[in-house]
């Protein structure tokens, strides 16, 4: 059946997505084997945005479908591993954008994969960014943006963070469709994600997870 719930993902069938992971649940499936189809078929959703075959709708549409699956599944995983959590992330889209979408997928991957995340929304204010990773003390903060007008709000953030004396201990990646080596490098970041799989994947290898 998880495999039924692979297709129903990719194919943004969100009412069979839901009932099929009910089921699992109720069924007695492991957590994990719900939440590596979700992987899954995200991978496949992300390919086909990298090849022009699904766009920002779809993106929508899949993200959707993820929160959704995220909220039945969660409780089913703390309670199978309370103590397990791989590590907390801080994200946010940084101050300048609005975009939300890409985000709230990697919110939603990192979730499902074993992090607590604090997502403090879009157009965070770099002072905003700062404070809380001094109150939260995470494992990875991660920058997200979509116009190149984020660039410099991502190293001023990047920038902020190590002035505060809150680089230690902890990484910070970036991630949105413009983003890549050359912008990472431009913002001081530790690492960069093109997708919410590679977003996870990365955190996970970062805190010993992966």
């Amino acid at each position: 059946m998880s495999n039924e719930l692979k297709e129903a993902v990719i194919e943004l069938r969100e009412d069979d997505a839901l009932r099929i992971t009910d089921e699992l649940l109720s069924s007695g499936a492991d957590p994990l084997t719900i939440v590596a189809s979700c992987k899954e078929a995200m991978d496949v959703i992300g390919q086909r945005f990298a090849s022009g075959e699904a766009f920002i709708p779809e993106l929508i549409m899949a993200g959707e479908i993820m929160k959704g699956i995220t909220a039945k599944v969660k409780p089913h995983l703390a309670a199978q591993a309370a103590d397990e959590k791989l590590g907390t992330v801080v994200l946010c889209t940084v101050q300048g954008d609005i975009h939300d979408i890409g985000k709230d997928i990697v919110a939603s991957m990192l979730d499902i994969a074993g992090f607590d995340v604090v997502d403090l929304g879009v157009d965070v204010p770099v002072t905003t960014v700062v404070d809380r990773v001094r109150e939260v003390q995470p494992d990875v903060v991660g920058l997200s943006g979509l116009l190149t007008v984020a660039f410099d709000s991502m190293k001023a953030t990047v920038d902020a963070i190590g002035g505060a004396g809150l680089r230690e201990g902890r990484k910070i990646m970036i991630g949105g469709a413009p983003v890549n080596e050359d912008v990472c490098a431009f913002a001081g970041a530790d690492g960069w994600a093109k997708d919410a799989v590679g977003a996870v994947e990365l955190a996970k290898t970062w805190v010993g997870g992966a």
